[in-house]
């Protein structure tokens, strides 16, 4: 009898061993911790992205706007100096 229960006892402590080798879930704390530092390295990420997608509308908005800026100014330019030039035809 005593024969029968260190094999019985054997057994268990191999089916043991084994299920706590095959039980590599991660303690729900540090489950927790991983996917906290996730989001944030996730947020970090999308923040960089909108800051450079800011960034890149400022700048294509600013050259737009120089390019607009600067046909109207030549075109006043050019319409001042017409004018000059009238003005000094009818002194002659």
């Amino acid at each position: 009898m005593t024969e029968m229960m260190d094999t019985v006892d054997a057994e268990l402590e191999r089916f043991i061993s084994r299920r706590a080798s095959q039980d590599t879930r991660p303690d729900p704390d540090e489950q927790e911790e991983l996917w906290k530092a996730s989001v944030r390295a996730h947020n970090a990420r999308r923040s960089g992205e909108m800051r450079a997608a800011w960034c890149e509308y400022h700048q294509l908005q600013a050259a737009r706007l120089r390019a607009v800026l600067e046909g109207l100014i030549a075109e006043h330019e050019a319409r001042a100096a017409a004018y000059s030039d009238q003005i000094g035809d009818t002194h002659a």
